[in-house]
């Protein structure tokens, strides 16, 4: 007897079904067998399964004599032909991941679940990537006694990933008279179950085929109106199998699927209908979503809420309308009206079209949203536009003497738009396709997307796509060395053009891309650092020249930032030149620029006569023997750095010897502090002269700068009766790139604080977060702000976790506040830590959203409680932060006489034992 048996329906599959099979067969969990149920195929899909069932005696053919039209008779023929205790479902065009069979039988064993289910991916064919479904669902392993303990497990309503007892199945069998039988097979099963799992690894690949590869399956046929119908009635048929139960008080949940899922694939679609569909469809839904509870459309996101509402009330026309602003860029109203601080879609103020949530109406002018709505002709190669634009809250209004022009790419054609009797604006433009030449003389292969910028007198500007007709056919046109086609994109029908290269400019572009693969080839790194080598030993480093770099090339910021200003105010007869890692900007004007890691970089390392640099210039390349290294660091703190940090601390010689090394090239280090050399120096085995001087970086915080808050607030336009939190998180080691920094439940800080503080957002460099647009309104992204000090500066306090910002901003005074809900993680785990930061901090720690907003509304208080714990946290890491760094450290390292009446600074002796310690370690 096999320990699972897997059964695979088919219908005119040939050519996938082995791929399923074999995921089958191949699964960790040797003892399966896979029943494949064919329904009646009319194609080679006989041939196959037979086949494969004599490759392997683990594959049994079952087939059907009719076509069901559906997945429940397959289904059911299937359990019945079973002889595993245990059963699984899986369709001919999917894949089951490899221990999917295996992980869920120890489950159901280990929890004497019903059955197990476990998380199901979406796999697109084209991209080969995969999406998990409802995530939130499976982010924690549990066992829940009956679906009234957890109804949010209505929205799992496939059959394909549990498996189940194969008695239950013989008690809850599948419909065989309506598609969309899982639904109802779901709803039988919840009742039936007294307990089920819920594991959170993937067990099942849900293919998504490539458009027009294969077959579409019955649940994506969403153009079909009886596939809307059959949806709706197995909507029915589940919400009676719960009162058949007596399990009525769980309906709402079951509508709440509906509505979130089922609803939702046709809306998702419906602006690419034509007008009688969508009338249609409007008459199909009506029915069943006046018999849900108000209550219910309220737990919808607004759009989707204003949607229902308008199939209840029949306005067919303008939830084609609404629908458009579901996905894509989810564009705002034709016309909006505020009530009582309220904001409503439409013209009439009725909660059922609120859409407050939203914030739509208070973001900042550069992020405000316009609606335009544009038809096409194209003539020969010329693209015409009228194109209609809509001000639902009256941002245009608000800042009279604004401009208007179309971009397309790099180019703009101004707009003149006129104002039209329904208060929209109305102008024309006209772009001739054959005079644009993206790619410059060689062409260009891909896409724009034309977007109208409306610009203040003051130079801001804030823009958004052009929404055609969804529906339309594409058009191409032939322009020089191009295929042109014009389409609308997407379920919203935004405008897209695309640029092909044809004939000559084709094959020269396949030419020029050969040669930049050739001159990568011969210009790799190891070529690189060989011609390197040999230029430091024919070469004398110029005593005039500098290279400066800042974060690995992100930035003019840090104390290389000051340690140059200051050499400039000097007159120093010293020229700069900055590193700038690609496609980075902020940089002033009249600053020479080098590309991080070119030739010319090479170059400018090799003849330099001084580096400074805050992280660490490329590790394999050695310093010329007669150029100083000025190493300036780029903060301190409490988390584990050098050899004792995550990337360094496992003892693989490699990396280490290659750490060991560049370390070695330092002339000297600045130390911000006492604490910062007693941790430092010793956990890098650094043995170099130490300027501890104060940070050149702080420089400004101690003297101030009334200008900066001007430029934050005028840049990241905050409101001026706003206090500014600045949230500065900083990454974690094992989920880069993530956005898990931003710990912070930023939607309920908006709900409880946006009344009186906005949020300056400033993730770590390696960090990346997208705030959501709802709320752009109370959170400014200022991850490309070119200079933190002037955050710093402008804000009223400080949100931070670990972050080394923690001590630059104690030179200012300002309260500090720590969300460090994974503290024991991160200091056992994670990064690990010098110091009790709970112990140390001078402000409060905090573990919840929740008290961070109580600590911020009594900040005063707060923060007048840990007075005495700020003053002993500034005199560990800011006693040495005098306003005087820069110019201390530049007559240091360069040599430079400091003014008259000051003497010039000498190297704070090393204490000894220290030293000889350090002779040890190395």
């Amino acid at each position: 007897m096999p320990d699972c048996s897997v059964v695979v329906i088919t219908y005119n599959d040939a050519r996938r079904l082995p791929r399923a099979v074999r995921s089958v067969l191949g699964q960790s969990l040797r003892n399966v067998e896979a029943v494949v149920v064919d329904d009646a195929s009319t194609d080679d899909t006989e041939r196959v399964a037979r086949a494969l069932a004599e490759q392997d005696p683990r594959v049994r053919y079952v087939r059907r004599e009719r076509n069901s039209g559906g997945c429940g008779a397959p289904r059911n023929a299937g359990v019945a032909a079973a002889r595993a205790p245990y059963v699984m479902f899986l369709d001919s065009d999917d894949r089951l991941t490899r221990h999917a069979c295996k992980s869920l039988l120890e489950e159901i064993e280990r929890t004497g679940a019903d059955f197990v289910t476990g998380q199901i991916s979406r796999y697109y064919e084209g991209s080969r990537r995969s999406r998990r479904y409802y995530p939130e669902l499976f982010a924690r392993r549990r066992t829940v006694e009956g679906i009234a303990a957890e109804p949010g497990m209505f929205l799992d309503s496939f059959a394909t990933n549990k498996l189940y007892r194969i008695d239950l199945l013989r008690r809850v069998p599948f419909r065989e008279d309506l598609h969309f039988e899982d639904h109802v097979f779901s709803a039988e099963l919840y009742c039936a179950a007294r307990r089920f799992a819920v594991v959170p690894w993937t067990v099942y690949l849900w293919h998504r085929a490539r458009a027009r590869a294969a077959p579409t399956s019955i649940s994506l046929r969403y153009a079909e109106l009886d596939n809307a119908r059959q949806r709706i009635r197995a909507a029915r048929l589940s919400d009676e199998a719960l009162r058949r139960h007596g399990h009525d008080q769980l309906l709402p949940e079951r509508h709440h699927r509906f509505l979130r899922q089922d609803l939702r694939v046709y809306l998702n679609t419906l602006p690419a209908r034509d007008p009688v569909w969508i009338a249609e469809f409007t008459t199909l839904a009506r029915p069943y979503l006046a018999e849900i509870d108000p209550a219910v459309l309220d737990r919808l996101d607004p759009v989707a809420r204003v949607c229902c509402s308008l199939i209840l009330q029949g306005r067919a026309r303008e939830l084609a309308v609404a629908a458009r602003s579901l996905n894509g860029p989810q564009a705002p109203p034709r016309t909006a009206v505020r009530r009582d601080g309220r904001t409503y879609w439409g013209t009439v103020p009725s909660p059922e079209m609120d859409i407050t949530a939203l914030r739509m109406a208070e973001l900042p002018f550069t992020a405000s949203r316009l609606r335009h709505e544009a038809a096409l002709a194209v003539r020969g190669t010329r693209l015409a536009l009228a194109v209609r634009t809509y001000d639902p809250f009256g941002v245009l209004a608000a800042h009279p003497g604004w401009t208007a022009a179309l971009r397309l790419g790099p180019h703009r054609v101004r707009l003149t738009p006129r104002e039209q009797p329904d208060g929209s604006l109305l102008s024309e433009a006209a772009l001739d396709l054959a005079a644009l030449r993206p790619g410059g003389r060689l062409g260009f292969d891909g896409h724009c997307e034309p977007k109208v910028v409306v610009t203040r007198p003051d130079g801001r500007s804030t823009s958004d796509v052009l929404l055609v007709d969804p529906a339309a056919e594409p058009v191409r046109l032939a322009v020089p060395g191009h295929r042109v086609t014009v389409r609308a994109e997407g379920a919203a029908g935004v405008l897209r053009v695309a640029w092909r290269r044809q004939g000559v400019l084709r094959r020269a572009s396949r030419l020029a891309e050969l040669k930049a693969r050739a001159v990568r080839r011969l210009s790799g790194p190891r070529l690189k650092l060989r011609v390197y080598k040999g230029l430091i030993k024919v070469l004398p480093p110029r005593p005039d020249l500098a290279l400066f770099e800042s974060d690995v090339g992100a930035g003019y910021t840090g104390n290389p930032r000051y340690v140059h200003e200051e050499l400039r105010r000097r007159g120093a007869p010293i020229r700069a030149v900055w590193s700038v890692a690609r496609n980075r900007r902020n940089f002033p004007p009249g600053v020479p620029l080098v590309r991080r890691m070119s030739w010319r970089y090479v170059w400018t390392m090799a003849r330099a006569g001084y580096w400074v640099d805050s992280h660490g210039l490329p590790l394999d390349y050695p310093k010329p023997p007669r150029t100083r290294y000025l190493q300036t660091w780029h903060g301190q703190g409490i988390k584990s750095i050098g050899f004792n940090s995550p990337d360094l601390r496992a003892d693989f010689p490699g990396p280490r010897a290659r750490w060991r090394a560049a370390v070695a090239r330092w002339d000297a280090l600045v130390a911000p502090s006492a604490e910062f050399e007693r941790i430092f120096v010793p956990s890098n085995e650094y043995t170099g002269p130490v300027l501890r001087y104060g940070s050149p970086r702080c420089d400004v915080l101690v003297h101030g700068d009334p200008a900066a808050a001007e430029r934050v607030r005028d840049r990241l336009e905050l409101p001026p009766d706003r206090r500014v939190l600045l949230y500065a998180p900083t990454y974690r080691d094992q989920a880069k790139f993530s956005g898990a920094s931003v710990r912070a439940d930023l939607e309920e800080m908006a709900g409880a604080l946006a009344g009186e503080w906005v949020v300056v957002l400033r993730p770590h460099p390696v960090e990346r977060y997208r705030v959501p647009a709802h709320l752009r309104y109370f959170v400014r992204n200022a991850a490309s702000y070119p200079e933190i000090n002037d955050l710093m500066l402008a804000s009223d306090a400080l949100l931070t976790d670990y972050s080394s910002v923690m001590c630059d901003y104690a030179v200012t005074g300002k309260p500090m506040l720590f969300l460090i809900d994974d503290w024991d993680e991160y200091r056992r785990v994670e990064r690990g830590v010098y110091h009790d930061l709970p112990a140390i901090a001078p402000g409060p720690c905090l573990a919840t959203t929740g008290e961070l907003i109580c600590a911020l509304r009594d900040l005063d208080a707060v923060s007048a409680s840990f007075a005495a714990k700020y003053a002993a946290f500034r005199e560990l890491w800011c006693a040495d932060e005098k306003g005087e760094a820069s110019a201390r450290v530049v007559e240091d390292f360069f040599g430079l006489a400091p003014p008259a009446g000051r003497p010039r600074p000498a190297v704070p002796a090393r204490p000894p034992v220290r030293a000889a310690v350090l002779g040890w370690l190395r």
